[in-house]
């Protein structure tokens, strides 16, 4: 008998708190796969490991806050002396939670194994980086290339949702210049198809200091960042981003509100019909239920930062909504969101990384 084809309806998926998406690097590196490509010696090994330190020690890269937390560090085409003396020569304090290894097995021979063993003995993993992409990969003996990238970075996809984390690939760009320059990542358009995001890392000039990092994806928005290498402190700088700072977010009044109720009567559980009656009685402002949960929903990142965790589960008579006031800025003791999955609803977000057939899976 054939799987039976896994839908939602609409109402569910509107109505259904889903965990949010979480970001690494805010607005620019969230969970998921990504590329991160650029020509020979043009600076990308620098940038990545900057990004590496700028992650474990909770700091901002240029204008972008970080989700601090534990990052491995496959160099692949380096020697640890190597990256000694890149390291000393960003940091004099070199943080404990960066991992560096300069040898591993290939995708489909044992990688997998490997980064599942390594994610299990250090559960506050945020970022995993592979330097370089080809390194990882056997020769194509795939009469399909196509098909032969789309499955192997499939298989990267799958370990990043699985475990909430942003896997980034260091990748090469083939030679022929292009106008768009996400075109000219080396390899077909399965290797682009199969990431969350993709960023191109690309000189003004051979001979000079400044380069473009070209980004995009299913999370972020579009931009240019106008970079220029600073040769005594070996960091990429940013002179120039072709996104507007967004507009500081009011804080709604229900959300002031809900922290108030929580704060006088603690965690909640019950309806939003219940929810939306308590907030009522203490701030004398009525809400409707659909309202309440449709707020909630959007409001996610926001509540995570004040300290509230939010979820919902159906039980045999009605769906509940949970509210738990947890440590502010971390809602989970390895620095991570709650990525549990929703108890009856088909799929989480961003997890359509079946590498064979576009499935949602129970």
């Amino acid at each position: 008998m054939k799987k039976r084809l896994q839908y939602v309806d609409g109402e569910t998926l509107a109505n259904t708190i889903l965990p949010p998406i979480r970001f690494v690097i805010h607005e620019l590196l969230p969970q998921g796969l990504h590329v991160l490509a650029g020509a020979p010696k043009v600076g990308k090994s620098w940038l990545s490991l900057w990004i590496c330190l700028c992650v474990t020690q909770g700091e901002k890269l240029w204008d972008f806050p970080t989700q601090k937390g534990s990052v491995l560090y496959l160099c692949l085409e380096d020697s640890y002396a190597r990256i000694q003396n890149r390291l000393l020569d960003l940091t004099d304090d070199a943080p404990g939670n960066l991992f560096f290894s300069i040898l591993s097995e290939k995708l489909h021979e044992g990688l997998e194994e490997q980064l599942e063993s390594f994610l299990a003995e250090h559960p506050d993993t945020v970022l995993v980086v592979i330097d370089t992409l080809q390194r990882v990969r056997n020769p194509m003996k795939d009469s399909n290339p196509y098909a032969s990238d789309y499955r192997d970075l499939g298989v990267l996809k799958q370990l990043a949702d699985r475990h909430g984390i942003a896997l980034l690939l260091i990748h090469h760009l083939r030679k022929m210049n292009d106008d768009d320059p996400m075109n000219m990542i080396s390899g077909t358009t399965g290797i682009s198809g199969a990431t969350d995001g993709n960023f191109v890392l690309r000189k003004d000039k051979r001979s000079t200091g400044t380069a473009t990092l070209f980004c995009t994806g299913r999370d972020i928005p579009y931009r240019e960042l106008s970079l220029a290498f600073d040769e005594d402190t070996h960091r990429w700088e940013l002179r120039e981003d072709s996104q507007e700072p967004l507009p500081e977010q009011k804080t709604d009044p229900l959300i002031e509100d809900l922290l108030s109720f929580l704060k006088q009567h603690g965690d909640f559980t019950g309806t939003a019909t219940e929810l939306a009656t308590s907030i009522a009685d203490l701030s004398g402002e009525t809400i409707q239920p659909n309202v309440l949960i449709k707020k909630l929903i959007r409001r996610q990142q926001e509540l995570s930062q004040l300290g509230i965790r939010l979820s919902s589960r159906r039980t045999h008579t009605r769906r509940e909504l949970s509210l738990t006031m947890v440590r502010v800025g971390c809602v989970s003791n390895d620095g991570k969101t709650d990525s549990l999955p929703v108890s009856d609803f088909p799929s989480q977000p961003s997890q359509l990384s079946q590498t064979n057939q576009q499935e949602v899976s129970q």
